[in-house]
């Protein structure tokens, strides 16, 4: 295999799809940008991965250290934080000729696959794993989720599939009516992803500024068309994550189950094992097999990722979106299997950091001291991506900025529940002594 981790790959997926305004911070992008450094942990020693730049020498031995045997990198010549990885590998014409001289007809397996992934794919001469770019987009939709649930009889909030404004209008006047007696309801885009595309609403008048300014733009452009899925908004208990495989011959292969961790929206983690029971565990494999079958029946194959809620009395919502692509639970598996056993806890997670320069591992690691998991410590913290720590460093120089911003992602391993809570709070707290002293000069 060839691995690619184009993150957020829904942007190329959104770009002309009529929706909510949409507000994209270049921070952020950057970071993104950077979670291509996943892959290394996905991928095996036979495996090649494309990141846009070498991985941090000390990363690398905490990793080794640990038994993982590493693919080889390539990487371009040139990265461009703005970038993703795609891009950065289309633009270096020797890179390209090297992955289609690599032997073994390998085959390309990115993140997720957009037009960009089609175009490395033939450019290298490499064969995609996955299906073709329309495929994808297709069944990533949350219209398409909604639509697939309804077809099989999935239980799901009430909601409405608006492809035209006219359409969003009348689920407009429906929602309207729930949000008078009090409800509340979420109005999504069909390729929105970590939280940006929705909108949570309580007041009848916010949502009827929503469709006013929809309304306007379509007027304006004389392009009426919008692709979006209005939904009461329910209680729930918690949020899953569960992963299927489907192969060409349309056969379904149940991965896992993980509990969400989210906030405001927004993925942040993973607990695992998920807190199912076995007749919880056996609906959504059942939902699986269901859902595999008709996105086989739509040319799709592959890796699919399947939210799904939890609601207060311990029912469940077994499709809230599909995911055409990798998740983030994909690339922790390899992990778990090594790292977590059976009576043991983890959380995969992610710590904010604010820095004033560059921050090698070995000084990270340094910090962290007893909280990193060693050879002969199985509990702490492994770190799975280091390269979005320092993914916006190249903005003190750019912008005139005395600090930015980062992100350190990582799976925390321990014996019990209430170890890994303690675990938790120890990194976090000392993650956030450093950003502390970056922030006031130390």
């Amino acid at each position: 295999m060839v691995l690619l981790g184009n993150f957020e790959v829904e942007n190329q997926w959104a770009a002309d799809e009529p929706g909510l305004p949409r507000i994209e911070v270049s921070a952020t992008r950057e970071i993104a940008h950077r979670m291509d450094e996943f892959c290394l942990l996905l991928a095996g020693p036979d495996d090649h991965v494309l990141l846009k730049s070498a991985p941090d020498d000390g990363h690398l031995a905490h990793l080794a250290a640990l038994g993982f045997a590493l693919p080889r990198v390539l990487t371009p010549a040139v990265q461009d934080p703005n970038r993703t990885v795609t891009e950065d590998v289309l633009a270096d014409p020797a890179l390209l000729k090297e992955v289609g001289s690599l032997g073994g007809a390998p085959v390309l397996w990115p993140h997720g696959v957009s037009e960009r992934e089609e175009l490395l794919a033939e450019s290298t001469g490499l064969r995609l794993a996955g299906p073709s770019a329309r495929i994808c987009k297709t069944v990533n939709g949350k219209a398409y989720s909604r639509e697939i649930a309804d077809e099989l009889g999935l239980r799901q909030p009430r909601g409405w599939v608006c492809r035209t404004v006219d359409e969003l209008r009348g689920a407009a006047a429906e929602a309207g009516h729930l949000l008078h007696r009090g409800d509340t309801v979420v109005v999504k885009d069909s390729y929105g992803v970590s939280g940006k595309g929705l909108l949570v609403v309580s007041d009848p008048s916010a949502l009827e500024r929503v469709l006013r300014k929809i309304a306007r733009r379509a007027e304006r452009t004389g392009d009426d068309r919008v692709n979006m899925v209005v939904e009461t908004w329910v209680a729930k208990k918690t949020d899953l994550n569960y992963q299927f495989t489907i192969d060409r011959a349309g056969n379904r292969t149940f991965d896992f189950v993980r509990e969400a961790v989210t906030e405001n929206g927004v993925h942040k983690g993973h607990r695992i094992p998920a807190r199912l029971d076995s007749d919880q565990r056996a609906e959504l494999a059942e939902a699986s097999r269901r859902i595999g079958a008709r996105l086989h029946a739509d040319g799709y194959v592959g890796t699919v990722g399947v939210d799904a809620m939890v609601d207060p009395d311990d029912g469940l919502y077994p499709l809230v979106e599909i995911n055409a692509r990798n998740n983030m639970s994909t690339y922790q598996e390899r992990v778990r299997e090594r790292l977590v056993p059976d009576g043991r806890v983890a959380l995969a997670t992610q710590y904010p950091l604010t820095l004033r320069g560059h921050l090698p591992f070995d000084r990270l690691a340094h910090r962290l001291r007893d909280a990193l998991m060693t050879p002969e410590s199985p509990e702490g913290l492994l770190v799975n991506n280091y390269a979005t720590v320092n993914a916006a460093e190249h903005r003190l120089a750019a912008d005139g900025r005395k600090t930015f911003d980062g992100r350190l992602y990582g799976i925390v391993v321990a014996d019990s529940a209430d170890r890994l809570a303690a675990l938790d709070q120890r990194i976090a707290a000392r993650i956030a002594a450093l950003t502390e002293e970056n922030r006031h000069g130390h």
